[in-house]
Order: C-alpha cells, then sequence, then structure tokens
C-alpha cells in the first residue's frame, strides 16, 4: 500500500507561482508512475500531470501545458508540482496519486491509490 499526502496548497493572486508536493509512504514507491489531478466546485476531477516511474516522462493537460512542471524525487519518496502564470480557472483542489504501472494515464480510474488533496485558490 502506499499513501500519499499532499502539501503546499494556498491563497495566491493570479500570476503567481506555487509549488506543491507530495510525500509518498513505503519503499516501493519508484514502481509507481504519479499523477496530479485536480477538481475545482461542481465540476469532475480532471488530470492534470503525471510522471513515470523514473521521472524520465512527464505528461501534462493542454491547459497547464508550458505553465506547470511535475517531477518526482525516488529518493525522498517525493512527487512535486510547480505551477507558474497560476490563472484564477487553476483553482481547484489538487490532489496526488499514483499507479502501479509504467505506464502513464489521463484516466482518474487507473490510479490506485490517492491523498486527501490541497486546496490552490488562485484570485484575479
Amino acid at each position: 500500500q502506499v499513501q500519499l499526502v499532499e502539501s503546499g496548497g494556498g491563497l495566491v493572486q493570479a500570476g503567481d507561482s506555487l509549488r506543491l508536493s507530495c510525500a509518498a509512504s513505503g519503499r516501493t514507491f519508484g514502481r509507481y508512475a504519479m499523477g496530479w489531478f485536480r477538481q475545482a466546485p461542481g465540476k469532475e476531477r480532471e488530470f492534470a500531470a503525471a510522471v513515470s516511474q523514473s521521472g524520465g516522462r512527464t505528461y501534462y493537460a493542454d491547459s497547464v501545458k508550458g505553465r506547470f512542471t511535475i517531477s518526482r524525487d525516488n529518493a525522498k519518496n517525493t512527487v512535486s508540482l510547480q505551477m507558474n502564470s497560476l490563472k484564477p480557472e487553476d483553482t481547484a483542489v489538487y490532489y496526488c496519486a499514483a499507479r502501479r504501472s509504467e505506464l502513464l494515464s489521463t484516466q482518474a480510474s487507473y490510479y490506485d491509490y490517492w491523498g486527501h488533496g490541497t486546496q490552490v485558490t488562485v484570485s484575479s
């Protein structure tokens, strides 16, 4: 089992940056592809970014491409999401997720473990 705990959310202004972190428990972190999803009020959870087991491959939703960067540190069991040029439409609860696979996925149902989320609010 993998337990995930997100941190780093907060209230920022449009154009600001924020860095989210996700700490994972367990000794098999490197066997999991990791993803970040987000859910705005009244909307479905949507994919934001994913990173492969080794960190060598990444994939982004079009809405965040060029602004967000996902990375991982397998030695520290962490995955991060650097968010730049934030927009009010980025406001959401952000979730970290783990998938026991070498394949990246944009589908939430393919992920095996989830954190409880961290709130990001971007004011205009």
